[in-house]
């Protein structure tokens, strides 16, 4: 009776397959909330714009389905080629100028100092970055004024002219530029950083018994190990500069005329100002276009130069 008594009480063992469906539900729990900020936010918003890029609605009356017109009507739209080029020409700027100025103040931090020096300087950089980037464009729409601002008062006291930064051709792009460059350096010098700290001392020091020097050791050993680096922070600096909406926004509202307008601020003006959201959707969904076939042209580029191992 009591052999019979401790067979029916004894534990249960857990089969391998058994396992096998608690890990597996375990990852679908862990993965569910990425997926489905995925789907709401990223998924649905591509198809719903796709759709709509199929209609010609004004919010305020029924959809009316046209087809591809307004994917053709962007090849009759006048302006649309100046603002693309502007989008360019600002992402020729802003990119070289994150990947260069954050790489050096990186390889700057990432020497013999006092960590509560280099994490004061980290906390520096990194800071504009997590403001909002409607309060960095009013803090530098002050900064370039004119008359009040500061940078032109300084330019003054050595003997410059005032600069017309916001109402000039020549001069907004640039100002865009550096208040776009100043919010955003600080992520990629941390990440940069963060993928130099991650090379092991040993190349180095075998590289100086060598006698290598500094500037050969830069481009043999760092550039090299952090080419992975390189490349993310430089597809996601190519697509964040394509997006740039706030500081043209805010510092000149695209102007004067069409000088800093650019493709995304064009897509907020045909939807929300003429209410033409049909014609808005196709041209996000044609800059959703450029963007991915730029992305898969910088993977396929990078297999010349980047290094896994």
């Amino acid at each position: 009776m009591n052999n019979v008594t401790a067979i029916r009480t004894a534990p249960k063992t857990i089969t391998y397959q058994a396992m096998k469906r608690r890990e597996i539900f375990a990852a679908y729990g862990l993965i569910l909330p990425t997926l489905i900020g995925f789907v709401v936010f990223i998924a649905i918003p591509v198809v719903s714009g796709l759709a709509i890029s199929l209609y010609d609605w004004n919010l305020l009356t029924a959809p009316k389905y046209v087809g591809l017109e307004n994917y053709q009507k962007i090849f009759s739209d006048v302006r649309i080629g100046n603002v693309y080029l502007t989008t360019i020409r600002l992402t020729a700027m802003i990119v070289p100028c994150n990947m260069t100025l954050g790489l050096a103040l990186a390889v700057l931090l990432d020497r013999k100092m006092p960590t509560i020096i280099r994490n004061f300087f980290k906390v520096s950089y990194f800071f504009p970055f997590v403001v909002s980037g409607v309060a960095v464009s009013i803090i530098w729409t002050f900064l370039f004024h004119r008359d009040l601002g500061p940078i032109n008062y300084y330019l003054g006291l050595i003997g410059f002219e005032r600069i017309y930064w916001l109402n000039s051709s020549t001069y907004s792009p640039l100002a865009i530029v550096i208040a776009d460059v100043w919010k955003n350096v600080g992520f990629y010098v941390l990440v940069f950083l963060g993928g130099m700290q991650a090379i092991s001392r040993d190349f180095y020091e075998s590289a100086e018994v060598d006698g290598a020097t500094a500037w050969q050791q830069f481009r043999h050993i760092t550039l090299p190990l952090l080419s992975p680096t390189i490349l993310f922070l430089m597809v996601i600096s190519v697509i964040g500069a394509l997006q740039i909406f706030e500081q043209p926004q805010i510092l000149t509202n695209g102007g004067p005329g069409d000088a800093t307008r650019t493709i995304v601020m064009y897509i907020y003006e045909q939807g929300f100002r003429f209410f033409d959201m049909g014609y808005a959707s196709a041209i996000a969904f044609t800059l959703f276009i450029i963007i991915l076939v730029l992305t898969i042209i910088q993977f396929a580029l990078s297999r010349r130069w980047v290094f896994y191992s």
